[in-house]
């Protein structure tokens, strides 16, 4: 039961996303909330399954997490300076291959996407330094969760 099983990105103060970064986001929740692996390890805390909300306040990441039931499991607040540069390099990554993919042939496809997975792994392993000591999450849910991150850092 040490899962997420729903998600709510708070995007309310956000630009519309363009129609790529809507669709990286609607996969990521989607297989997210397939397959994920999610626990807190604090003392005390209420078993899974878990709602989360993440949002960005203050200059924060935040992620509200509650019961199914509705009551509060945890919250925390990370500093997004970690994720500043592996954001701005992954947005970079990602617009070269979606032009990339317009124009180019797929052996040139295919080197620009093993470094966007190469950026998009390094962020994962930087949410997961992150979330140490507050919340367990696998490799997996690590980099769907960095790519929800991006969404939000794209408007923030």
């Amino acid at each position: 039961m040490s899962r997420i099983s729903h998600i709510e990105l708070d995007d309310r103060n956000l630009p519309p996303p363009t129609p790529e970064i809507e669709q990286e986001r609607k996969v990521a929740v989607f297989d997210l909330i397939e397959d994920n692996s999610f626990e807190l390890p604090q003392t005390g805390a209420p078993d899974g399954p878990y709602r989360l909300s993440l949002s960005i306040r203050e200059k924060r990441l935040v992620f509200d997490i509650q019961t199914e039931a509705g009551d509060k499991a945890a919250e925390f607040h990370l500093s997004l300076s970690p994720f500043r540069q592996v954001v701005k390099d992954y947005y970079q990554i990602c617009e070269s291959y979606f032009n990339a993919v317009k124009t180019l042939p797929p052996s040139q496809i295919e080197t620009i996407d093993m470094a966007r997975r190469g950026i998009h792994n390094e962020g994962s392993r930087v949410l997961q330094e992150r979330l140490e000591g507050k919340a367990g999450v696998d490799t997996d849910t690590a980099r769907r969760l960095f790519t929800l991150i991006c969404v939000l850092h794209f408007g923030g």
